[in-house]
């Protein structure tokens, strides 16, 4: 602690603290441009204007970069202070427009300049800049910029994107995208970083459907809430006008730190599109279940009141036997609507048919993870990337599919972290790479394996930690000596040499961390990719401490808070198995209802029973399986062989075309509920604007369906259904509804960050190590079909499309559906790039346009599965893992030739 006088003031304080910092606590905010605007800009002491006077000192020193020492004196408004503030604020207003004519005349730069007292300059204007408005989020006009820099440094040191900089020297000097580039051809990802930064408005967000710039004071309120979009768990805060959003801004949450990417930022106004459902709809007698217009969802359907919807909805389920009956749950809605749901299918239906969409990404991964170390939660946060001295990427593409985690991965690189790349397929992060690891898609195993070889053979194992903490080692030891790099290195396509080297740097690092994401998961052989990473950290001790450990990105905003809630056909809340005969006593004691002992069927063994004609009835809420599952054109037919299909959705989704009733439903900034992110941390998402037309919440529909099924709910909202969670969840234990309104984000459980440090929840205490055998894809390329396909996300799209296809900026972006291929297959094929391609696999066969890629590898062709138009799924294999009965969508064998015509 340091005492020191502030403007005639005693005080005690922080030595680490900055005199900016300690001036607004004690109730003195100075004026800033720089380090104080978002204050999550490291302090430069560009501006000046939070100077300061120290007595003693012949100059005045910038606030925000100074540190108190003893004895020192203050002073923040002196006469001396005031006098070179004002000149500040002339110089930088010489080069502005005149307020009444500049881009953004309610912006900080002008509040600060009447905090001065300085309205005009006396001194010429040096300088004259064009407008930029290529591009559809972003309007530029460096007319109006001071070289403040906050934009830069927002663009490199935040978001580490490292597109915008400064051109030329002196008065000629300039903020530039890339090389002077127009924003929308330059390489800006449209983070919105640079937007949230200046103080000025030459940045500003343009409204999505009307290009008009967004001016800061145009909102009539704001409310804090989350990012409906990956699994990072974003805070930000809406900006409402007229019960409309506007514009959105990242807030200083704990995994975000008020960055946002493309999608958080700019991809809000789906909500507002003309094609939301607004009133309940229920399919004419004579239609046929087939693709329909969302535009026009009357061709097919009648409008209906609810009392009719509801009313029908329940008979139809009331119809059938509980095995006849299913239920998928959504990744996207709250842990309450996640909880709610899959009680209703278990004490409504009577059956334990109920999956949603983590079959489809991490089911392999939770089986690992619960065989191996009794857990299927992230061991740590990945914000601990930043204490970790080696971090491995495995079939995640974190730069597309998770932003924001990606900013932390890069800082750590630049703090000296080494970092590896491992996948079929270079992106965003090669950059940052030590080594990119680009081996054979379908051969994580061999390449794994090499380096647990590796590792045991050169006696980098942790023997106090494997002997403490883990078994079956010697199992282990007795199946790796098949592995050896050299023999394995024909296989995967990497040198053995590499594989080596990056075994001993994992196996050496005083932390280690691993993330992956879907490319290890979906695959026949996915939970043996899994295992592989299990062993790794178990062999080495590189897990339990910061900066060590197992990180499985979460996809969809709250896939980890919709599993825990018990959205799983084999468990309850909270993982507590279904066949357990204790446990599901104690549920139907909680619940007062005879319960299924047995487990039910998955995703994609819900759409085979349908075709066996099994399963009869459906209730969808919020997924879209016609665009999402495997080998679409079957799950398509099986939507349609449903005798009652009921969908609950915000739009006519492809999934919903097939549904006999129709129930409209909350997006997501209309409901409020709670969210747990990827790194297990539970946030509170409030309620910004109201629903538009009749469509309700979605807790009220599932509370009224299960009204008229005979149960006796009356649940008053989100807070009450997180009450009775509470009571069956002891990983929520201590977080209240109340800790979550104050503190927004509360990790479970009990607040720790860092699991697995004193052992693993498992009957033994010990982490199981798995070894495991080389398995093929279900498919690999021959004759007929010379390529590998594989499907993903893109930066700007998310998941199926429904949102974000409808989001304006999103889809001004990316509008068309692209296949990537090698420039050097599309130049032996004669594809030039834009060329229609066609695509072909033993399941169908899309039209699409060819895009030229030097990330994906020769031989391998590349769709992302989320346009409508080329439905990537429509292509892939419905093979399924054995363990985590997910489907092999990352690989199969494909066909392409230029399209006839």
């Amino acid at each position: 602690m340091t005492s020191f006088i502030l403007n005639d003031k005693q005080i005690t304080v922080r030595d680490d603290e900055s005199l900016f910092d300690i001036a607004k606590r004690e109730g003195t905010p100075l004026p800033h441009l720089c380090s104080g605007y978002h204050q999550y800009n490291k302090a430069d002491g560009n501006c000046r204007l939070c100077v300061v006077e120290v007595e003693g000192e012949r100059t005045l020193t910038a606030a925000c970069m100074r540190k108190p020492t003893e004895g020192m004196v203050v002073h923040t408004h002196s006469e001396r202070v005031m006098k070179s503030r004002k000149m500040v604020m002339e110089l930088l207003l010489a080069d502005m427009p005149a307020r009444g004519e500049c881009p953004d005349p309610a912006s900080h730069f002008w509040k600060m300049a009447d905090d001065v007292g300085v309205a005009s300059s006396r001194f010429g204007k040096t300088k004259t800049a064009t407008t930029d408005i290529s591009h559809p989020a972003i309007a530029v006009n460096l007319e109006a910029c001071i070289h403040c820099t906050n934009c830069v440094r927002a663009c490199q040191d935040l978001q580490s994107n490292d597109v915008l900089g400064m051109a030329k020297r002196g008065s000629h000097s300039t903020i530039n995208f890339d090389q002077q580039d127009p924003v929308f051809d330059s390489s800006c990802v449209a983070c919105g970083e640079c937007v949230q930064s200046c103080p000025t408005g030459a940045l500003l967000p343009r409204d999505p459907q009307t290009g008009k710039t967004i001016l800061s004071g145009d909102e009539d309120r704001s409310v804090n809430s989350l990012c409906p979009f990956c699994g990072v768990g974003c805070q930000l805060t809406y900006y409402i006008k007229e019960d409309r959003l506007i514009r959105v801004e990242g807030r200083n949450g704990p995994a975000n730190e008020n960055k946002l990417c493309v999608k958080g930022r700019f991809g809000f106004d789906y909500i507002h599109h003309p094609q939301r459902l607004t009133r309940p709809l229920i399919r004419k007698e004579d239609a046929l279940k087939e693709e329909i217009d969302p535009a026009n969802p009357l061709t097919h359907f009648r409008e209906a009141s609810w009392e009719e919807a509801l009313a029908k909805t329940a008979e139809g389920f009331q119809r059938f036997q509980p095995n006849e009956l299913a239920g998928f749950g959504s990744a996207k809605g709250s842990n309450e609507e996640a909880y709610l749901f899959q009680k209703l299918i278990r004490t409504g239906f009577g059956t334990n048919n109920v999956d949603h969409c983590t079959r489809l990404c991490h089911a392999s991964s939770v089986a690992a993870l619960m065989e191996g170390i009794g857990s299927a939660a992230v061991s740590a946060p990945f914000m601990d990337v930043l204490k970790a001295n080696m971090i491995i990427i495995i079939g995640s593409r974190p730069a597309q599919n998770h932003p924001v985690a990606a900013t932390y991965i890069k800082e750590a690189v630049k703090q000296g972290a080494k970092l590896v790349v491992m996948d079929p397929r270079g992106q965003g992060m090669t950059r940052f790479a030590d080594h990119m690891v680009q081996f054979k898609s379908g051969c994580d195993v061999p390449l794994l394996n090499a380096m647990i070889h590796t590792i045991i053979k050169e006696d980098l194992v942790n023997p106090e930690y494997v002997n403490q903490h883990t078994e079956d080692f010697d199992k282990l030891c007795n199946k790796i000596k098949d592995f050896s790099p050299e023999e394995m290195s024909p296989i995967c396509g990497i040198e053995a040499e590499e594989i080596k080297e990056i075994a001993r740097a994992y196996a050496t690092a005083e932390r280690s961390i691993i993330f992956w994401g879907m490319g290890v998961t979906q695959h026949v052989h996915g939970t043996d990719n899994a295992r592989c990473l299990i062993t790794l950290a178990l062999i080495t001790g590189q897990i339990g401490r910061e900066g060590t450990g197992l990180h499985p990105l979460r996809g969809q905003n709250n896939v980890q808070g919709a599993s825990d809630s018990g959205l799983i056909p084999m468990v309850y809340p909270n993982y507590q198995p279904v066949n357990d005969p204790k446990t599901h006593q104690y549920f139907e004691d909680f619940w007062e209802t005879d319960l299924d002992p047995e487990p039910g069927l998955t995703v994609i063994e819900i759409m085979h029973a349908i075709q066996a004609g099994k399963i009869k009835s459906m209730y969808i809420m919020g997924e879209n399986p016609a665009m999402s599952d495997p080998d679409a054109n079957k799950t398509r037919k099986a939507l349609a062989m449903l005798d009652h299909l009921v969908v609950q959705d915000i739009f006519l989704t492809e999934t919903a075309m097939y549904a006999d009733i129709i129930l409209p439903a909350s997006a997501f900034p209309e409901k409020t509920g709670t969210f747990t992110n990827t790194n297990r941390q539970v946030q509170l998402g409030r309620q910004a604007v109201p629903t538009p037309g009749d469509a309700r919440q979605d807790l009220w529909i599932i509370c009224e369906i299960a009204k008229r099924l005979g149960l006796n709910w009356s649940y008053q909202g989100a807070k009450e259904v997180y009450a009775e969670m509470l009571h069956l969840m002891p990983s929520l234990a201590g977080i209240t509804w109340e800790r979550l309104e104050n503190e927004n984000s509360i990790t479970y459980p009990n607040g720790q960050s860092v699991l697995f440090g004193d052992g693993f929840p498992t009957e033994s205490g010990k982490g199981r190590i798995v070894p495991t055998d080389l398995v093929a894809p279900d498919e690999v390329p021959d004759g007929d079909y010379p390529f590998v396909l594989t499907t993903g996300r893109m930066l700007e799209h998310w998941h199926t499309g429904a949102m974000t296809r409808r989001a304006g900026v999103l889809d001004k972006i990316e509008s068309t559906p692209v296949a990537s291929l090698h420039p050097k297959d599309m130049g032996n094929m004669k594809i030039e790039a834009g060329d229609l391609i066609t695509v072909t696999t033993r399941r169908g066969k899309l039209d699409i346009h060819a895009r030229a890629d030097r990330d994906i590898p020769p031989g391998m062709v590349f769709i992302p599965f989320c346009f409508k138009e080329a439905a990537a799924n429509l292509l892939t294999n419905p093979q399924l893992d054995p363990f985590g009965k997910i489907p092999e969508v990352k690989t199969c064998a494909a066909k392409v030739v230029k399209a006839n015509g």
